[in-house]
């Protein structure tokens, strides 16, 4: 296996929705989340953001989308409304509705009209494409907690609510409240419509704990169906929906309600009777804030309190088919699960195991412990995880993705004994999964056996059944000592299950005997708390890292410091042997994930996307992809793509050869247009200074060889041809914007050196004499350009002005010495002295 070198990032987990209104498109292919001022825009089928709206720095209050899906509106704490085109994902509008707050929001069915419920008592209705209010109503007492309209479009009809419990009716045509609907004690929360021709029927539901049903037609009160409960949202299902239920077999009309107690329920409009109670999951806390009704694919969306959003079917008895989990706050430890290990086990500041499918991003919830969860460890099968939490226990879970959703996470063991939080735990890596080793703030190590669940491990279905008759099964320790001085923050177990080690706050690691439990050696040398160790899987080595910066790799032969590896800039937390125990990779608070070459103790990558301390870092078995996550609520997952990124060298080489040959051929052929083009191509810039030298000696070379008249038309010719050549000249003048503002920034740095001045200013006088200053002007870093070559060029030319008034001496010594010995006097008076001689 080669050394890795390169991780690319190629998915993360994030927070999507923060608590606040949500909604879904009419074609359900969007889902559209409130994550803080922020409107984020999901892919209902993959759970993954196509788009983020940005807020006006305040929280978002409500929102609605069109049923057309063109535009989206929202209100904020500004008192601002936005409406924003779904197809650029910008906003087209903005104005101030209220003089409070909009609590509440719906558009009617012809996506032209949006009511708007506020804080100040008031309803206002806009036209969303014009932009302006068209009704003004005024009657409540207090807040405005939901407005609907009436859903056939000839009725003009809109139905609002407070928390003074009226419900009033507003017809737009005559701007008139038409009815004052007495009932609720308390908020409304919810109204909605029977889904018939005229919307004969209306239900309203709140925090009164009733569901009222009405008559629209009579505007009076048909049935109140006492519910016990707080309601947060009602509805109604579709006419005729198949629930599955016995129960509700000849019901034509369900009502769904959510609210307080977490879990949906079912009613027969006709009779008020329950039809349907879900079963709340065990020591799941959770209340529903809304419940979305999905009419296409016959979902029912259950938005909770802890910002998680449950999908259930409604033609399925509500089965749980999808979770997609809002927030995560800080990411604790995670591991990959499972046997094509796609899925990701996760422990966030919840008491719910979180398991990712890392593809679509549905996340199943585990419930078991009852305070959160610290420290995950998986089995190598990958279906075996070990849990430890806040709450002093330990669970021991079985993975199974294929079963129905209740199975797919089951607890199936509990190890109860310690007296604190158990911060760490590490399961037996043979195949047979014999053990666990817990350690915890007491500072006690406990050895549990697993021999008991061997059975479960073996056939999940039976375990599911067992599980089911008498719950999870009591684990007994084996032994308890006091490992350390200070909290264990975790525990590795060697690959051959021999040995085991602990590191602590104390700052040192230790090695035990599984066995006995007792101590085999103490690895010293870290001046601030271990916070992980990692076995090699292949030498008797083992990695620690620590609060003072630093890896150590120990022998354990001797117990000895091998090497220490430094480059962190704060705590190291976490420690990955990889490719074959060759290199490390490991995390800090710095934010910052490196990886190690441990021959020679060099980092040779770096990785910077988290914002804050990166707590855990998960590898899979084939190390083909990285999990990393942290404080900053977000898990990266990275790709090993080293054999990619040599690959694409490889193929850059190749081409830049092939092209450094064409460049040649170009040039002995001397079709300067192409070679010019290539060096710009390729950023050669002395390649391309070497041509236009080239061009302008050879030029200059053969005027001097031609005869006198000859000479003085290819001057003429010469000046006609500023670089020497006409095609260079054409070439310069016929560039693409990009390759001209390349070629400036050559001619700047040419123009920096005396011996390369006179062919930048040869360059950039050609560019001058056929290019407008606008075309120049337009290119991005043309202001930047022209300051820089701007000094140098007054510098050059006052050197020439110089030069040719210190040539003025040479004219004048010449004019000098002709007036002494005048040209043609030597030889006058030498041919009379030889004619007197003769």
């Amino acid at each position: 296996m080669a050394a890795k070198s390169c991780f690319d990032c190629v998915k993360s987990i994030e927070s999507v929705y923060t608590g606040g209104c949500v909604a879904a498109s009419k074609d359900e292919k969007r889902l559209f989340t409130t994550c803080n001022e922020d409107i984020f825009v999901l892919d209902m089928a993959s759970g993954e953001k196509i788009a983020e709206l940005k807020g006006d720095t305040e929280i978002v209050t409500t929102f609605a989308v069109k049923p057309d899906g063109t535009h989206l509106v929202a209100a904020s704490r500004s008192m601002q409304i936005s409406i924003w085109d779904l197809a650029t994902f910008k906003t087209v509008r903005s104005f101030k509705a209220h003089e409070a707050p909009v609590i509440a929001m719906d558009i009617d069915v012809s996506s032209t009209l949006v009511a708007t419920g506020s804080a100040d008592s008031t309803v206002k209705v806009w036209d969303i494409d014009r932009g302006y209010c068209t009704h003004n109503f005024k009657g409540h007492g207090g807040l405005v907690t939901s407005v609907k309209f009436h859903p056939n479009k000839d009725k003009l009809c809109l139905v609002t609510a407070g928390d003074d419990g009226m419900i009033r009716v507003w017809n737009l045509g005559t701007r008139k409240c038409e009815a004052v609907l007495e009932s609720h004690v308390s908020v409304v929360r919810s109204i909605d419509f029977t889904d018939d021709d005229d919307g004969a029927h209306m239900v309203t539901a709140g925090r009164d704990s009733v569901v009222n049903i009405w008559s629209w037609k009579r505007r009076s009160l048909l049935r109140t169906i006492p519910v016990y409960e707080t309601i947060e949202a009602a509805g109604l299902l579709a006419t005729n929906t198949q629930t599955g239920l016995d129960a509700g077999n000849n019901c034509t009309r369900i009502i769904y309600t959510g609210g307080e107690k977490g879990v949906i329920r079912l009613w027969d409009m006709d009779t008020g009777k329950e039809i349907f109670e879900q079963k709340k999951e065990l020591n799941a806390k959770h209340a529903f804030v809304d419940v979305q009704y999905l009419s296409q694919s016959q979902h029912l969306v259950g938005i909770t309190n802890d910002q998680n959003l449950l999908f259930y079917k409604a033609t399925k008895r509500l089965e749980r088919v999808r979770q997609i989990v809002g927030y995560n706050e800080e990411i604790i430890d995670m591991a990959y699960v499972g046997q094509g290990q796609v899925h990701l086990a996760v422990a966030t500041n919840t008491e719910q195991l979180r398991v990712y499918n890392t593809e679509d991003l549905n996340c199943e919830l585990a419930y078991g412990h009852s305070d959160i969860i610290l420290c995950v460890n998986v089995h190598s099968k990958g279906s075996i995880v070990a849990t430890g939490s806040k709450d002093n226990t330990a669970l021991i879970w079985l993975v199974n993705m294929n079963a129905p959703p209740n199975q797919r996470v089951l607890c199936v063991a509990t190890a109860v004994g310690h007296a604190k939080a158990v911060g760490a735990v590490c399961l037996a890596q043979g195949a047979s999964c014999s053990f666990m080793i817990t350690g915890s703030e007491d500072r006690t190590v406990k050895m549990w056996d697993l021999s008991p669940l061997s059975s479960l491990f073996d056939s999940p279905e039976r375990a599911a059944a067992i599980v089911s008759e008498s719950g999870p099964v009591k684990l007994r320790s084996t032994y308890t000592f006091q490992a350390h001085e200070k909290d264990i923050n975790s525990i590795c177990v060697a690959p051959n299950d021999g040995i085991f080690a602990t590191g602590s706050q104390d700052k040192t690691a230790k090695i035990w005997d599984v066995a006995s439990g007792k101590a085999l050696g103490t690895l010293q040398g870290h001046r601030r708390g271990v916070w992980n160790v990692a076995f090699s899987p292949v030498d008797r080595v083992i990695a620690t890292t620590s609060g003072d910066r630093t890896v150590k790799l120990w022998s354990l032969s001797d117990f000895g410091c091998l090497k220490t590896f430094e480059g962190h800039t704060n705590s190291v937390l976490c420690v990955e042997f990889l490719t074959k125990g060759t290199q490390l990779m490991t995390t800090g608070s710095d934010g910052l994930i490196k990886l190690w070459n441990i021959k020679d103790a060099e980092c040779v990558l770096t990785l910077d996307k988290h914002e804050s301390k990166i707590w855990t870092l998960a590898k899979q078995h084939t190390e083909a992809h990285i999990a990393t996550g942290g404080a900053d609520s977000v898990i990266y997952i990275w790709k090993d793509t080293t054999q990619e990124h040599i690959d694409r060298l490889h193929m850059e080489e190749a081409k830049l050869l092939e092209q450094q040959q064409a460049l040649d051929n170009f040039l002995s052929v001397k079709d300067y247009r192409n070679a010019i083009n290539l060096a710009l191509s390729l950023n050669q810039p002395h390649r391309l200074l070497t041509i236009f030298q080239d061009v302008m000696m050879a030029t200059e070379h053969r005027h001097l060889l031609s005869a006198d008249d000859e000479a003085d038309d290819s001057a003429q010719r010469g000046q006609a041809a500023i670089m020497g050549s006409v095609s260079v000249d054409q070439v310069i003048g016929s560039l693409a914007p990009d390759q001209l503002e390349r070629l400036l920034g050559y001619v700047r740095n040419w123009n920096t050196n005396g011996k390369f001045a006179r062919i930048a200013q040869a360059t950039l006088y050609c560019i001058l004499t056929q290019y407008t200053s606008e075309v120049i002007l337009s290119l991005p870093s043309a202001k930047d350009l022209i300051s820089a070559v701007q000094p140098y060029s007054e510098r050059h030319f006052t050197r020439l002005d110089n030069l040719l008034t210190d040539s003025f001496i040479v004219d004048y010594t010449l004019h000098a010495m002709d007036s002494v010995n005048p040209a043609g006097m030597e030889a006058l008076t030498i041919g009379n002295d030889d004619s007197d001689y003769e």
